[in-house]
């Protein structure tokens, strides 16, 4: 069984920074990538970020990319998004994630069988 838990949402102002933390448990996921995930209230669950096991395959979204930063301690089973220049577009709910399977890389949320809880953004203008 594995567990994931999120940290690290708050109110934060536009034009901040935050860093949310993704610590999951289970030795054999360890291999596994880490996909980021949010979900604004009426919205779809976007894509926001993946890291595989030891950081040298990285995605982002389109949308995101050189705002957002994703990075991973292997050693301590724990992922790391780091979001800058905040936008109140930004606010939602961000979700970390495992694939069942430690070859599956994607953006599709359907790829993900483990979810984390959430931790809320929440972006003021």
């Amino acid at each position: 069984q594995v567990q994931l838990e999120e940290s690290g949402g708050r109110l934060v102002q536009a034009g901040g920074s935050l860093r949310l933390s993704c610590v999951f448990s289970g030795r054999t996921f360890s291999w596994h990538p880490v996909g980021w995930f949010r979900q604004a209230p009426g919205k779809e669950r976007e894509f926001v970020a993946a890291i595989n096991w030891n950081g040298g395959r990285i995605g982002y979204a389109d949308s995101l990319r050189g705002r957002f930063s994703v990075s991973r301690d292997s050693a301590k089973n724990t992922v790391f998004l780091q979001m800058n220049s905040l936008k109140p577009e930004d606010t939602a709910v961000y979700y970390c994630a495992l694939p069942r399977e430690s070859s599956d890389w994607g953006t599709e949320f359907w790829r993900y069988a483990y979810w984390g809880q959430g931790t809320q953004v929440i972006v003021s203008s």
